[in-house]
């Protein structure tokens, strides 16, 4: 019987860090699997090792800097074959309504919500994005990644005009709020 791996990303949209992939084939049930964005911290992070004991998975990364080489979409779509050539066979369902051209994968809008395995997919991007950004945020503490973990907050946006972009940042991504007017002129 094939079985099914749940894949999900985290951080598509967020100014800076990584975009980050998971797939996951569940061994057993785990209880107390959701969307992630549902899910407190606390219960990401108690989830986390749970699933990985759980299940076989593989969690692909890609960084600021292929994002910006590549596109964000390209990497969507290389993160898929990565995820699909390390698990093998199965029945893939990737979270959202396109398979960004990788064939053999079928998409659903919510799924993150409704399918335990990309439900479990979910919670192991999510919280490995999160960490990193919480080791970025080290690094460079006049960002407050550890806050919004790269997304564009209003202090984010506020720490950009203050301090430039840093390395971790998506040098492709507009910022709107960055950008002159016409009354700047």
């Amino acid at each position: 019987m094939i079985q099914l791996c749940g894949i999900d990303e985290a951080g598509r949209g967020p100014l800076a860090g990584p975009l980050v992939m998971a797939g996951v084939i569940l061994k057993g049930p785990v209880d107390g699997l959701n969307d992630s964005k549902r899910l407190s911290e606390k219960r990401r992070e108690a989830l986390f090792d749970v699933i990985r004991e759980n299940s076989r998975f593989h969690i692909a990364r890609f960084s600021a800097r292929q994002i910006d080489d590549d596109g964000i979409s390209a990497c969507l779509s290389a993160g898929l074959r990565e995820i699909m050539r390390i698990l093998g066979e199965a029945d893939y369902l990737f979270d959202g309504n396109s398979a960004f051209g990788v064939a053999g994968l079928r998409t659903m809008v919510k799924a993150d919500a409704s399918v335990p395995e990309v439900s479990a997919a979910s919670i192991l991007a999510k919280v490995t994005r999160d960490r990193e950004m919480i080791e970025l945020a080290a690094r460079y503490p006049q960002y407050g990644f550890e806050k919004h973990k790269g997304y564009g907050t209003r202090p984010h946006i506020e720490a950009i005009r203050r301090h430039g972009r840093c390395p971790a940042h998506r040098k492709t991504f507009r910022i709107r709020a960055l950008e002159p007017t016409l009354f700047d002129a």
